[in-house]
């Protein structure tokens, strides 16, 4: 054992010179600004993109980002104003300004910054983390007829380094958003989203709150960039935050997640459509309306009542996300989050066993599994982007193993003609 972690610290110390020798060059140059609230999320980004996908432990690049980009938050950012812009808020029009900082100084800063941590870091590593859970996770995503790729997915297995949890609690996100009317808005909420998550007051003692109002925290950030920058397009989403032995789902607009168990689907939630009949009431107590346009529309436009951006369109369609909370017992199978282009040609019910009938013909590899996913939606006639997040919460070998022996009790554990849906919520917001 002593062998292999002398073996596991010299790879990582051999990563960190490799990420050193990456870094000798200038970063290129980002052109852009942003506020205060955005600084975090968009340094993270673009820090852990360029020291992540190196091949060395995800777990050591979540940290040295972290150490990097704090260390440059916790500077006097005065200094890197390079402009105010105004904003309106509230009915009253109250304008309050707001500081725009210079994206590139501050990329530089930090970039200055992991090289000094690297070089530390070399002579005296930081402890790895022990974790209690191993989770499997397998993601897949096409542009598919459409003309642009819209959607965008996150998976952060290492969420407690990244921002520097060290409580004992095991956590995990996961995200997928579905993009229209242009990139910007699933950009910016896979890049802010889980930085609300982590910011949010309540996250220790309600994080099912923290995970459902980081959306509307989100939302209120990506319309301020929107109006400065006149954007226009929108984002559904779907996140899971993996809490301990609770899993917390939180939505807005038609992505969506569905979890497995013991072959069995279970709902975790209900989309946001303009025909729902309490979505089509609060469109219509605000003014607006729902109309048939080849499927419902808010205000003949969008076929979905809740979205992060879509300045255009507020407040009918609503920056508002819902939540449900679950806890776990250890006999879920997986947990699969997409966005509509997989669920509209897809049903619930054949997820369990396109899965099970993948592992059963790879010898329990999971790796592909969202590859079968989609392609599946694709071959069903989905014309959308098509993004499929497959999250293992056992192991995929355990899972055909049991499939092979069975219940114990002669009865098959998936039923491959369709297994039983359960809707389920211990909790809901």
């Amino acid at each position: 054992m002593a062998a292999a972690g002398e073996e596991e610290g010299t790879a990582a110390q051999n990563w960190l010179s490799a990420v050193l020798r990456d870094l000798a060059g200038q970063p290129r140059p980002q052109n852009r600004s942003v506020s205060r609230d955005e600084a975090e999320g968009e340094l993270s980004e673009s820090v852990l993109r360029l020291v992540g996908g190196r091949g060395g432990p995800p777990w050591l690049a979540a940290c040295l980002v972290r150490a990097a980009v704090q260390q440059t938050l916790q500077a006097d950012l005065d200094s890197f104003i390079e402009g105010k812009h105004d904003v309106v808020e509230g009915p009253e029009d109250d304008v309050q300004t707001e500081d725009l900082l210079c994206f590139d100084t501050l990329l530089q800063r930090s970039l200055t910054g992991l090289q000094e941590i690297s070089s530390q870091w070399q002579i005296q590593l930081p402890s790895a983390p022990t974790t209690k859970r191993n989770l499997y996770v397998s993601s897949h995503a096409i542009r598919n007829t459409r003309r642009k790729m819209e959607d965008r997915h996150v998976s952060l297995l290492e969420f407690n380094q990244l921002f520097g949890f060290t409580d004992g609690v095991e956590r995990s996100y996961f995200a997928v958003f579905d993009g229209h009317g242009g990139l910007d808005a699933a950009n910016y909420a896979a890049t802010h989203v889980h930085v609300m998550v982590a910011r949010h007051e309540a996250l220790m003692f309600d994080p099912a709150r923290a995970l459902k109002e980081a959306f509307g925290r989100t939302d209120a950030m990506f319309l301020k960039r929107a109006r400065r920058e006149r954007l226009r397009s929108g984002t559904t989403g779907v996140c899971a935050l993996l809490e301990g032995e609770r899993l917390h789902v939180a939505w807005l607009g038609d992505s969506q997640a569905l979890l497995v168990r013991q072959g069995n689907t279970v709902i975790l939630m209900e989309p946001h459509k303009p025909e729902r009949e309490d979505e089509r009431d609060r469109i219509e107590s605000m003014g607006g309306c729902v109309t048939f346009m080849g499927c419902w529309r808010v205000n003949g436009t969008l076929a979905v009542s809740r979205a992060i951006g879509d300045i255009d369109q507020k407040p009918y369609v609503s920056g508002e996300g819902d939540v449900s909370s679950h806890t776990l017992s250890g006999s879920e199978d997986f947990l699969v989050l997409a966005c509509d282009g997989f669920y509209d040609v897809v049903s619930s019910s054949e997820v369990p066993s396109l899965v099970l009938g993948h592992l059963q013909e790879n010898g329990g590899d999971g790796q592909h599994v969202a590859e079968r996913l989609v392609a599946a939606a694709k071959e069903g006639g989905s014309s959308d982007n098509i993004t499929v997040l497959v999250i293992f919460l056992r192991d995929p070998a355990k899972i055909l193993e049991d499939l092979a022996n069975g219940s114990g009790e002669g009865e098959p554990l998936f039923d491959f003609g369709g297994g039983g849906v359960e809707v389920v919520s211990d909790h809901a917001g």
